[in-house]
């Protein structure tokens, strides 16, 4: 896919290890996910928990094909410096979204939505529908 537009896909957790830990279950179960650009952007830049504007911008530039980027965020802070990182304007690629969706399951519905070469409104609409997955 090299080339190619593709929607990128960025996680944005609290902890390091929950982002890269959640972007490698995804991208297991999307068989690979070859193709789709991925990013996981986790923790503070001296590696505690917490959230960082600036690894969140550098996640969403390496990722951006093109097709737009889709951001998954796990809890409060990050959804706020998502937020206030959209609000500015000019810290992240044109054609970013915050995705509601549930963390595990809506980066799992992106990942394979997006290895399947859908757009950014499949890809939000699949890790929006997320939700609605019942486990009992």
């Amino acid at each position: 896919m090299s080339g190619e537009k593709a929607v990128g896909i960025v996680l944005v957790s609290h902890s390091a290890e929950v982002a890269s830990s959640v972007l490698e279950l995804a991208k297991g179960l999307a068989g690979g996910a070859a193709g789709v650009p991925l990013a996981a952007a986790g923790g503070r830049e001296d590696g505690g928990l917490g959230t960082s504007a600036e690894l969140v911008s550098a996640a969403a530039a390496a990722v951006d094909r093109g097709a737009g980027v889709a951001l998954l965020t796990d809890l409060g802070s990050a959804v706020l410096t998502v937020k206030a990182l959209l609000a500015e304007g000019d810290e992240l690629p044109e054609n970013t979204r915050l995705l509601d969706a549930p963390f595990v399951e809506g980066a799992v519905a992106a990942v394979v939505t997006a290895a399947a070469g859908a757009d950014l409104d499949a890809v939000e609409a699949a890790a929006s529908e997320a939700y609605g997955y019942r486990k009992v």
